[in-house]
């Protein structure tokens, strides 16, 4: 059977606009006239009846329709049903696959992982929850959204002729949302194909087919209106924004352009209700498919690992570097792995990575998704910025572990840029065994421990803490609290200081504008 593609992305009118504009203009016109005509006078009513049959006519033009486009994709597109337990949907939700997302973030916790279910039911009792997904191979693999059947007890498809067909587990991958399904179905099944995401752009229609709300083989098309959309999901994020009606049980449907290609995988939507308002995200094919390969081949998916913890670059931390005022292109290298592939290739924290193998690192985000599609023992040449001199240092990719991922997390702590107070309002003492003891600071960590700050000091604004360790000031490394208190009252004098603080073994650069006449206590 042939891949469900290929369809004309449509004609254009005599005025240069797209077909359906030229329709749609057309019957606004129709309307408008036919509206004059039945609001004018007796007097003013044409007599000639061929007239009148030219405008009756014009009402006849026909819209551009999607119909083609669904009737050919639809067959493709699932109801994936997953029975859990009420413990492990707690788990679930609680880990953003339920009704939201309770980890803080810029979407003031309103983004919403999307998927139908029956009610809450009493421990012990399972629940159903309700999803989408689609055939991607005639012998019965389905791509859906892992939040859904990854912690699932039994999982059933059902295609679009109501039949159900009680699915296997192929592989998953957390860190994408993303799980391969199989079914065993009696013949070839309708089956759609990817499409290449990256020729897509901001304005380009799309259709959603989906099962929201439990209403299998629902119909809804909306516009790209953002690519390359970060929702800190986690550190892979590069979604397609899409303005369409899409709601819970969309999640794990495909987005289809006008070709009827798959270029995305609806996961997640914004809503301060738990409805739609029309913003949606989808994983993008270019992301999607070649996890999906590696789940089909091996059922887990094998990531590189550079072993650097990296952040952005914000104004007040490139004015800390001594870099210009506007916001630099690059990663910040805040802490690096003990004999990981990036210490062993001689980057030190305090580096800027600008590229990988040439292709340039144009934000923070760049660089983790870079280097998780590299293959393992892979050497790569990796250039860097450091103290305003660029080079180039190769280092050999290693294998991504849960472990490394969870020390590549850095801190939370916020920008301070405006923070202007005659004291820093901070006490240092040295790390000796027991302020380890007492902050659970970790042994390798080297540096002046901070045991308290008022809540006057801009380092308080910037969410710094007792307990938190200054590594270094300005790229400066630290050992008494003498000289850390020394090198804050000449950073004071200029009026910024780039700190790099631990906390609980990870590290981050911070930025800081403090008032001159600083001080602290020791």
């Amino acid at each position: 059977m042939r891949p469900l593609i290929d369809q004309p992305s449509g004609a254009r009118c005599a005025h240069s606009l797209p077909a359906w504009r030229c329709g749609l203009l057309a019957l606004l016109l129709t309307i408008a006239a036919a509206t004059a005509v039945d609001a004018a006078p007796p007097s003013a009513m044409p007599q000639d009846k061929n007239v009148s049959s030219e405008v009756q006519n014009e009402t006849a033009i026909p819209l551009p329709s999607l119909s083609p486009l669904v009737e050919r994709t639809s067959p493709a597109v699932v109801t994936v049903s997953a029975q859990v337990t009420a413990e492990a949907q707690g788990r679930n939700e609680e880990l953003g696959a339920g009704s939201s997302d309770p980890s803080p973030s810029a979407l003031d916790d309103m983004l919403k992982r999307f998927f139908e279910n029956r009610g809450l039911q009493p421990p012990g009792h399972e629940v159903t929850a309700l999803a989408s997904g689609f055939i991607i191979d005639p012998a019965g693999l389905i791509v859906t959204s892992n939040h859904v059947v990854g912690t699932s007890d039994k999982v059933t498809v059902v295609l679009q002729d109501n039949s159900r067909h009680q699915a296997k587990l192929v592989g998953r991958d957390e860190k994408t949302d993303i799980a391969l399904i199989k079914i065993d179905a009696p013949q070839n099944l309708p089956y759609v194909s990817w499409g290449d995401n990256d020729q897509s752009k901001v304005g380009d229609w799309v259709v959603a087919v989906g099962n929201p709300f439990g209403l299998g083989g629902s119909v809804t098309a909306g516009i790209i209106s953002a690519i390359g959309r970060n929702i800190n999901e986690g550190p892979y994020d590069d979604f397609i924004q899409i303005d369409a009606p899409i709601n819970r049980g969309n999640s794990g449907g495909p987005t289809f352009n006008l070709r009827g290609q798959v270029i995305g995988i609806n996961t997640a939507i914004y809503s301060p209700s738990g409805g739609s308002v029309g913003i949606g995200f989808a994983i993008p094919a270019s992301v999607a498919k070649p996890i999906v390969a590696e789940l089909r081949e091996k059922g887990h998916v094998t990531r590189g690992w550079l072993g650097v913890a990296v952040q952005s670059i914000t104004p007040s931390i490139a004015k800390g570097l001594g870099l210009p005022s506007d916001t630099p292109a690059g990663a910040l290298v805040a802490a690096v792995t003990p004999n990981g592939p990036a210490a062993k290739a001689g980057i030190n924290p305090g580096d800027i990575i600008v590229s990988v193998d040439g292709q340039q690192i144009k934000s923070v985000s760049d660089l983790p998704r870079r280097i998780a599609g590299t293959a393992v023992g892979r050497t790569v040449n990796v250039s860097i910025r450091r103290s305003g001199q660029d080079k180039t240092v190769r280092a050999e990719i290693g294998e991504l572990k849960e472990k490394e991922q969870a020390a590549a997390s850095p801190p939370t702590v916020r920008e301070n840029e405006d923070a202007k107070v005659g004291s820093l309002g901070l006490e240092l003492s040295q790390l000796d065994n027991a302020t380890r003891r007492q902050f659970r600071i970790p042994r390798e960590v080297e540096g002046v421990a901070i045991t308290q700050v008022s809540e006057s000091s801009p380092f308080a604004d910037a969410g710094i803490e007792a307990g938190d360790v200054i590594v270094s000031i300005d790229q400066e490394p630290v050992k008494t609290a003498d000289q850390a208190a020394a090198l804050l009252k000449k950073a004071a004098d200029r009026g910024n200081v780039l700190v790099l603080l631990n906390r609980r073994g990870s590290s981050q650069f911070v930025g800081l504008a403090i008032g001159a006449g600083a001080g602290m206590r020791r």
